[in-house]
């Protein structure tokens, strides 16, 4: 039986070559293993990445054949994002697994002092939680839930959609530009003391939200839909907002719903989420854009968020755990 040799190493220029395979198999897995909703970069849009540091990559290599990798950026958001580990087969893919977090938080250790690791283990990934824990890292359930477009059981259930009553002192309207002031206030104000700060610590600044809603309006996470996203206003002042855009293909996506603290308890989420998804939907319906679906996440504990998602029609597609290791300052 031969003895395994692992190295654990920075993808180079010297391994690209005989790192293609590797790249390849993880990408045929992809949507099938990982829930990817997009096929990933094709091979030379990813060493072009990696060259330019937009994202880092580790490869372990067996017997000098790399047979498993990780990928994670910081240049995206105030996180360490790590993106994904994949391994060829599943022989000592936990020796492997270990191997690779190692060299990550080694590689990371100066970043880790005043940043958070954030890491979705969707798919085969999951199985890995009890491997990672061991490492500090705690955990998030996050559901994935689909509204489908031509389904004719989701559609009925939006059509016939029970709103609370709304007074003449609130409206809502399609987002322009001058509304980003408050919507930054807005959105970090919903989320500041939420789940998601934790393991996106942009929510809990106004300068982090600030970058989360400049990349959404800018069509960095996306094509930015401004006639679909909503905006609650009372008495003319922006106080709700659901985001809408495009994260790829066909695929209609809400990022954010968020209401101020006051207007609360009176159903005006559902009135924003309501008409963004009817908006979507009637689109698709007159031909004016083509989508297969409008998807959303949320806290799997979440019960509130996955009732509205039910009311209008969405369905839970899956969850995964949200893995998020703290900085070291803060642990």
């Amino acid at each position: 039986m031969t003895e395994m040799n692992y190295e654990v190493e920075l993808l180079s220029s010297e391994t690209f070559k005989i790192f293609k395979g590797l790249y390849n198999d993880f990408k045929s897995k992809a949507i099938s293993e990982y829930k990817f909703e997009l096929d990933p970069l094709e091979y030379d849009e990813f060493i072009l990445a990696v060259e330019n540091g937009y994202l880092k990559c580790i490869v372990l290599k067996e017997n000098l054949i790399p047979t498993a990798f990780l990928v994670y950026t910081s240049s995206i958001s105030e996180s360490i994002e790590l993106n994904m580990i994949h391994c060829i087969g599943t022989e000592d893919e936990n020796i492997k697994y270990k191997l690779l977090i190692e060299k990550f938080l080694q590689l990371t250790e100066t970043e880790r002092q005043n940043h958070v690791v954030s890491y979705p283990m969707t798919g085969h990934q999951s199985v890995f939680t009890a491997d990672i824990s061991k490492f500090g890292f705690k955990f998030i359930g996050l559901a994935v839930l689909r509204f489908v477009m031509g389904n004719a059981s989701s559609e009925r259930v939006l059509e016939n959609m029970k709103l609370s009553e709304r007074s003449d002192e609130y409206k809502i309207v399609s987002y322009n530009e001058s509304f980003k002031d408050d919507a930054i206030r807005v959105i970090h104000e919903a989320f500041r003391d939420t789940q998601d700060a934790i393991y996106d610590t942009r929510y809990k600044t106004i300068e982090g939200t600030t970058d989360i809603i400049n990349k959404i309006v800018e069509n960095i996470y996306g094509e930015f839909l401004p006639e679909a996203t909503s905006v609650l206003l009372f008495n003319e002042k922006p106080c709700g907002f659901a985001f809408s855009n495009i994260t790829g293909g066909r695929i209609a996506n809400i990022p954010l719903v968020g209401i101020e603290k006051e207007h609360r308890g009176k159903g005006l989420s559902e009135h924003l989420l309501n008409r963004t998804v009817k908006t979507l939907v009637d689109w698709t319906k007159i031909g004016k854009r083509d989508f297969s679906e409008v998807n959303v996440t949320t806290e799997t504990n979440n019960y509130k968020a996955l009732k509205m998602y039910r009311k209008a029609g969405f369905r839970e597609d899956f969850s995964y755990p949200q893995a998020y290791l703290l900085s070291k300052r803060k642990r």
